[in-house]
C-alpha cells in the first residue's frame, strides 16, 4: 500500500509564469501571485512599457526574483526562449505555477463574417499556446511533485458570450485539455483547473460598460448588475494555488450570468 500524499500548499518562493501579463486579467494574476511570495516571470507580446510599468508597482523586496520576456504565443520557437531564458534567469528549467493567459479575441459574432484565417490563429494562440507550455512546464512540475497549472477559459467555453464560435470552440478546447491533464497529473502533485470568466471590465475586451451596452453582456443583463473587475479573476487564481485538493474543475467568474 502506497503511503498517503502530504498536504503541501505552500506556495511562497515558488516560480509563477504569467503569460499576457501586460493585460488587465494578466496583471491581476501577477499582483496576488506576488502578494503570495512568488517570483514572477511575465511574459508580454508588444507591450512591454505595461509590464515594467507592473514590476516597478510592486513593493521593494530584494528576496524576489521577476523577469519579464517577449513572447509571441503563435511562435514556436518563442517558447523554446522562454523557457531558457527561465533556466538563465531563475536557475529551473520551468515554473512551478503555470498561468496561461495570453489569448486572442477578435470580436466576431456571426460564423459567416469570420475568416477561416482567423478561427485558425485563435486556436493557435488560444489553445495550442496553452498545449505547449504545458507541454514543457509539466516535466519541472513532475520532478518536484508539485505544480500548478491555472488556464484561462472563459463563460464562452460554455456557448455563452459575445463573442463568435471561433473564440467558444478555442475556450472549450481548453477546458476539455484542463480535465484530462487534471487526471493525468493528480498522481504527480500537479492540479490543473480553469479559470472561466464572463463580463470582466478594465480590460482590452471590455474596457468599460459601454462597450457592451445593447449585447447579451449588457450589465442589465447580469445579475450583479456590474461588470467584473481584473482582481476578482486574481483572487480566484490565488485560491486555486493554494488549493491543491482542487483539481479539474472550470470556475466560472460572471456575475450569475448563465
Amino acid at each position: 500500500m502506497s503511503a498517503q500524499a502530504q498536504v503541501d500548499n505552500e506556495v511562497k518562493g515558488r516560480l509563477a509564469l504569467v503569460t499576457g501579463a501586460s493585460g488587465g486579467l494578466g496583471a491581476a494574476c501577477a499582483r496576488e501571485l506576488y502578494s503570495q511570495g512568488c517570483h514572477l516571470a511575465l511574459t508580454y507580446s508588444a507591450s512591454k512599457a505595461k509590464v515594467d510599468e507592473l514590476i516597478a508597482s510592486f513593493p521593494s523586496d530584494s528576496s524576489r526574483r521577476i523577469s519579464s520576456h517577449k513572447v509571441d504565443m503563435g511562435e514556436d520557437k518563442d517558447f523554446d526562449r522562454l523557457f531558457q531564458e527561465l533556466e538563465k534567469e531563475h536557475g529551473q528549467p520551468g515554473p512551478d505555477i503555470l498561468v496561461s493567459n495570453a489569448g486572442r479575441g477578435a470580436r466576431i459574432s456571426s460564423i459567416i463574417d469570420i475568416p477561416v484565417e482567423e478561427f485558425d490563429l485563435t486556436l493557435r494562440i488560444n489553445l495550442r499556446a496553452s498545449f505547449i507550455l504545458c507541454k514543457l512546464s509539466a516535466p519541472h512540475m513532475i520532478a518536484k511533485h508539485w505544480g500548478r497549472i491555472i488556464l484561462m477559459g472563459s463563460i464562452a467555453g460554455y456557448g455563452g458570450g459575445i463573442n463568435g464560435c471561433h473564440y467558444a470552440a478555442s475556450k472549450a478546447g481548453l477546458m476539455g485539455m484542463c480535465k484530462n491533464l487534471a487526471q493525468k497529473l493528480a498522481k504527480d502533485g500537479i492540479s490543473v483547473n480553469d479559470v472561466a470568466p464572463a463580463m470582466i471590465g478594465e480590460t482590452g475586451m471590455i474596457p468599460d460598460a459601454k462597450a457592451v451596452e445593447g449585447s447579451p453582456g449588457d450589465v442589465k443583463n447580469i445579475p450583479v448588475g456590474r461588470l467584473g473587475v481584473p482582481q476578482e479573476v486574481g483572487n480566484v487564481v490565488g485560491m486555486l494555488v493554494k488549493t491543491g485538493y482542487l483539481t479539474g474543475q472550470s470556475i466560472v467568474i460572471g456575475g450569475g450570468l448563465k
